[in-house]
């Protein structure tokens, strides 16, 4: 139960973080609004057309009278638009983290900074085309796994009773727990840490990593809040690596100085160059 909280109250420190440094908040909107609009338009052409993919791809039931060829077909319209809705939840936050790398990076590194005893912050020393290549490759992986428990879940929620109660609880944490995953992986690929350990840290605190995303799941169901909610998730996720590796951290008020402190650095920097 410790964990659950813990996690919770990472996933509260990071908005609070970026909250209290609105630059980041707004560099790091971008990569969701520009995503949010590519699966609007996916998932509405999936809306419009559904129908007619559904019938060409079931042509046996042509011959099928009234009311059953209706009823059919539109029972397989309403799983392929379920399913693109599911995948899509699956899907966002790796392909906003994907969109956003440079962006989530330095915020990430941001936030290590400011909480770290000694003001640094680790550095992947990778060029960006090797970090895009490895997110890519790493976020496939998860990708992978989250949609095979998206089938099993969604299978399992024809099942009377407990398929409209306790599967569609059981799908917020499984969802919450590949959400934290993607979102520490930010940090974590910053550090050097394969997929595999990472999965391997997660795994050992499983509530911790629930407590952190099943709230995230469930926020996430509402595209603006996704949009609105990430800067903050990635803030909150760093933390929670450095908690999962065991790395020292300041206290809130020491973070909130040094945040601030780094703002002002950025804004004079700017000042000097205009």
């Amino acid at each position: 139960m410790h964990d659950l909280g813990a996690g919770f109250a990472y996933l509260f420190k990071g908005q609070r973080w970026v909250a209290r440094n609105g630059r980041q908040f707004g560099f790091g909107l971008l990569p969701g609004l520009i995503t949010l609009l590519l699966y609007a338009a996916a998932l509405t052409a999936l809306a419009l057309w559904g129908g007619d993919f559904v019938g060409w791809a079931t042509p046996f039931a042509d011959d099928w009278s009234s009311p059953w060829l209706g009823l059919f077909r539109g029972f397989l319209t309403a799983v392929l638009f379920a399913l693109g809705l599911l995948l899509a939840v699956l899907t966002f936050t790796a392909v906003t983290l994907l969109v956003g790398q440079p962006f989530y990076e330095a915020l990430s590194e941001r936030v290590d900074r400011s909480v770290s005893p000694d003001g640094t912050a680790p550095e992947s020393r990778l060029p960006l085309w090797r970090e895009l290549w490895i997110s890519a490759r790493d976020s496939l992986r998860v990708l992978v796994r989250a949609a095979l428990w998206g089938v099993l879940l969604f299978a399992l929620g024809f099942i009377p009773v407990v398929g409209q109660t306790v599967i569609p609880v059981l799908g917020f944490f499984v969802t919450g727990f590949f959400l934290s995953q993607e979102l520490t992986s930010v940090a974590m690929q910053r550090r050097g840490v394969e997929l595999r350990d990472r999965f391997t840290l997660l795994r050992a605190r499983k509530p911790l990593a629930w407590g952190f995303g099943a709230p995230l799941a469930v926020a996430f169901l509402v595209p603006f809040v996704a949009v609105f909610l990430m800067p903050g998730a990635v803030a909150g996720a760093t933390l929670m690596a450095r908690d999962l590796l065991g790395e020292r951290t300041r206290d809130d008020g020491t973070a909130e100085e040094q945040g601030e402190q780094a703002d002002e650095e950025i804004a004079e920097g700017e000042s000097a160059v205009s």
